[in-house]
This record gives structure tokens, sequence and C-alpha cells, in this order.
């Protein structure tokens, strides 16, 4: 007969890792790592730079930019012309922002690493796993 003994550990004992961003959340990051963007303009880059594999829809779009910069990850900044009544908001990633979008990135790296030395994924340049 085997005997399991379980041990739990405070969280003051644990490694300070931030938890994984929502796979949306870092999708609007990466959006504004290069450049301040209305949410439109934040809907129209991850469309494209997912192949239309992601979809941010209007409502969700807009409630998760208020979460982000609730969040301190983004920051309302003015755009490119005087603004009017109507005009978009236009948005910049702040440092906490591209901290932890870098940290999420890196996270991925990770687990890409993994699944390519478990031959999940090809070796960049190879022809097989």
């Amino acid at each position: 007969m085997s005997m399991y003994i379980l041990r739990y550990t405070s969280t003051a004992t644990m490694p300070a890792t931030p938890a994984p961003l929502p796979p949306h959340w870092f999708q609007m990051l990466l959006a504004l790592a290069d450049r301040d963007l209305h949410g439109l303009g934040i809907m129209h880059d991850v469309l494209e730079r997912s192949g239309g594999r992601v979809r941010l829809w209007p409502a969700m779009l807009y409630r998760n930019l208020q979460r982000l910069e609730r969040s301190k990850l983004i920051a309302p900044v003015d755009g490119p012309t005087a603004p009017s009544p109507g005009s978009p908001r236009y948005y910049r990633l702040t440092a906490e922002g591209r901290k932890r979008c870098a940290e999420e990135a890196e996270r991925l790296e990770r687990l890409v690493e993994v699944a390519r030395a478990r031959r999940i994924l090809r070796k960049p340049g190879s022809s097989r796993a």
C-alpha cells in the first residue's frame, strides 16, 4: 500500500509569477505595442494579425478596454487630431502593460519550447518534428 502526503505551501513561499493574461487581452496589448490606436484600430489589427481567427466584437472590445485601463495596462491618449465630440478615443500601452505583455509572450514562448521538445511542433527550419 502506497501513501501519498500532500504538502500545501502558502502563496507567500511560492514564486511570484503573474497569472496568464486572457488571450484577448494579450492580443489587445500586442496591437498597442508599437503605436497608439483607437478601439476600431485595435479590432482590425487583431483580426488581420490573426488571419481572421480572433475577432473582437465591439461590446467585448470596449468592455475589455475599460478593464485594461482600470488595471493600468493601457491609458487613454490624445489622437492625431484635435478631439471633438464623437471622435475616437485612442489608447497607449503603459509601462506596466508592456511588462505584462512581455511576460505573457515569454510564458507562451516557454510553452512552444516544450511542444517542440516533445515533438508536437516542428523546430524552425526543420522539415520533420
